[in-house]
């Protein structure tokens, strides 16, 4: 898949994950490579941006296969993010879609 596309969407992907449940780093990323081929390296840097920019607060849980796991929490502010890109995916892959079929019907002329 094209690069340029898993960077325009890794991080709607990233937020839609996070307010469905609390979750850390490496099963972040486990959750999107089942969808969308990415690099592990991908996610880290931009759960520090999102982080930073407050859209996350962060948390330390103990886990029984290892050390302790920082886990992503959604706030208020990441949950209004989220609906505003939400709202721009929806109306630009509608005109993405459009022009497809647009594209596809003018073939078949």
């Amino acid at each position: 898949m094209n690069v340029q596309f898993k960077k325009g969407v890794l991080e709607l992907c990233v937020l839609v994950l996070l307010e469905q449940k609390d979750r850390y780093g490496y099963e972040l990323v486990q959750e999107i490579s089942n969808q969308i081929e990415i690099s592990e390296g991908s996610v880290y840097p931009l759960l520090r941006r999102l982080t930073k920019e407050g859209f996350f607060t962060t948390y330390l849980q103990e886990s029984t296969e290892g050390p302790s796991r920082k886990y992503y929490k959604l706030t208020d502010l990441g949950h209004d993010y989220l609906q505003k890109l939400l709202a721009e995916w929806r109306e630009f892959s509608q005109g993405v879609n459009k022009l497809i079929e647009g594209g596809a019907n003018n073939d078949e002329a």
